[in-house]
């Protein structure tokens, strides 16, 4: 039933241009770190383009791209009463709620993957000669896949409970314009959910206290886990207890 009913979500997307939001993070991101100029002395020629993509795709266009998703992914839900309809098939609450956020990461992993090969086409097309730092990319790309889940699931139960498809993007756009600053705070940046795929991308010196990623303990405590645990059990629960 789970996959069924991932399958019905796909079909609503199938025939709509929210695949085309999977290719404006990755294009400006390229851009970018295309135009840049290599560092005299830097330790590998990757790692320069990498620096100038990351805020570009992770600041802005990321946090507000899963918005999108998941708003979408309620819309008809909560269009001539879709919820009522949904909630009434026998189907378990739950897998209605684990389909909507298994497609929103999967989607998010799309989007990661397309700024990744961007990333490998630049070294490609100038011809770098350094090897491709593997480690880096593992930990960045795969990092940064990980810090958008506490984002993804608080959308989503911000997308399930407003009916309006514009009130969840007005939310998501006031607590993303922040992220510049946020960033660069010692005290706010470990505990604010949509700087966290950021600080996890960024490549920087040293290892990460978790199979080595670019994430610092606080971030990964209780930004990442904890904000996960708290705000995906927050939809499990919204979900299951909705009003038919």
């Amino acid at each position: 039933m789970f996959w069924n009913l991932v399958q019905s979500e796909f079909l609503k997307m199938r025939k709509t241009y929210i695949w085309l939001l999977l290719f404006v993070s990755p294009a400006f991101a390229f851009v970018a770190g295309f135009l840049t100029e290599q560092v005299e002395g830097a330790p590998n020629e990757w790692v320069i383009p990498l620096v100038i993509m990351t805020p570009i795709h992770t600041i802005l266009f990321l946090p507000l791209i899963i918005g999108v998703f998941t708003s979408f992914l309620c819309r008809y839900e909560h269009k001539n009463g879709g919820w009522k309809q949904l909630l009434s098939l026998p189907v378990k609450r739950t897998n209605v709620y684990l389909s909507k956020f298994f497609l929103t990461i999967m989607l998010i992993a799309i989007n990661q993957g397309l700024v990744l090969v961007a990333w490998l086409a630049i070294g490609f097309i100038k011809g770098f000669e350094d090897p491709i730092p593997y480690d880096v990319m593992v930990r960045s790309f795969v990092g940064g896949w990980i810090a958008t889940l506490p984002l993804a699931a608080i959308m989503l139960l911000i997308s399930m409970a407003w009916s309006s498809f514009a009130a969840p993007l007005a939310f998501n756009v006031v607590f993303t314009v922040p992220n510049i600053l946020v960033a660069n705070s010692e005290t706010y940046a470990p505990f604010y959910p949509w700087v966290q795929p950021f600080l996890t991308m960024i490549p920087k010196g040293g290892e990460g206290p978790w199979g080595g990623f670019f994430m610092s303990f606080e971030s990964l405590v209780y930004a990442i886990i904890g904000g996960f645990i708290l705000f995906f059990a927050s939809g499990l629960i919204y979900i299951n207890k909705k009003a038919v």
